[in-house]
């Protein structure tokens, strides 16, 4: 039970934007005094981002929590892409790693309007397998291609040929839930085209999905292609268009993009 009624603060910002606009909307906390577990999971819920950060800048290094609406994650893009954009061009906070559930993660600046982060990945987290039946249970098309990608939450990865059965995927959001997220995407000249379905996190659709970038390097790692780069575009369909910039090797993903920050929100929580 949450008691007594408290005001929360968050900063707000957008990562993933592309040229200048859309992104995924996120909430930073970085005054933490009074918050436990559950007033965080109530500040997520009460500003209804698919997730919100709260940041312990006296740990070394830097420690962040990461909620949905609906769950604490181990692991996620673009809250801690976000957080090393606040951090190292807002807050001038001098380190060059954070550390969340799944342990500490190398950040880096590329310019005053884009941050990074770099990942270990293990092609053994990924599998290729047959969802045809999960996605046509969940009405979306047979994939050409799909894998199981844990890190350390489950992903269903969809790969389809023809892009426009990205732009017209409309899934059952109840079939969704069997897994943590669904990402379809279809590979294009240099880039790819993806959507991502997380219901069982309170997020039917996100408009940015960095930790969905890392597991598809994962996945395509596990195929054999072991090296290369995308540009991610996704949320068009939201009305969030972002871009994500990822590249890998065999044993790290790197994903990043531009940041906007926006008026800062306050939410009452408790009762």
């Amino acid at each position: 039970m949450l008691s007594p009624m408290m005001d929360v603060t968050a900063r707000v910002l957008r990562v993933f934007t592309r040229d200048g606009v859309g992104g995924n909307h996120l909430g930073f906390v970085d005054v933490l005094d009074g918050l436990d577990t559950n007033s965080m999971h109530a500040t997520a819920a009460a500003l209804g981002y698919a997730e919100t950060v709260f940041v312990d800048s006296n740990e070394t290094p830097p420690y962040v929590r990461i909620f949905t609406p609906g769950q604490e994650l181990p692991f996620a893009g673009h809250p801690l892409v976000g957080t090393a954009w606040m951090w190292l061009t807002q807050d001038g906070v001098e380190t060059d790693r954070l550390r969340c559930g799944i342990g500490e993660v190398r950040i880096g600046l590329t310019d005053d309007t884009a941050t990074w982060i770099e990942a270990e990945i293990d092609p053994a987290n990924a599998r290729s397998i047959d969802l045809a039946d999960y996605a046509i249970r969940g009405g979306l098309p047979e994939p050409s291609r799909s894998w199981r990608v844990v890190l350390p939450k489950e992903y269903a990865i969809l790969e389809y040929s023809d892009v426009s059965d990205v732009a017209t995927a409309s899934p059952d959001a109840e079939v969704m839930k069997e897994r943590f997220g669904t990402m379809v995407v279809a590979r294009t000249p240099g880039g790819a085209r993806v959507r991502f379905f997380a219901p069982d996190a309170g997020v039917f659709e996100d408009a940015a999905t960095g930790s969905a970038a890392v597991a598809l390097a994962t996945a395509l790692v596990h195929d054999g292609e072991t090296d290369g780069e995308l540009v991610i575009h996704q949320g068009e369909e939201m009305g969030h268009p972002s871009r994500i910039e990822l590249s890998w090797t065999p044993t790290t993903a790197i994903i990043g993009g531009s940041c906007a920050l926006e008026a800062p929100r306050t939410v009452s929580i408790g009762q």
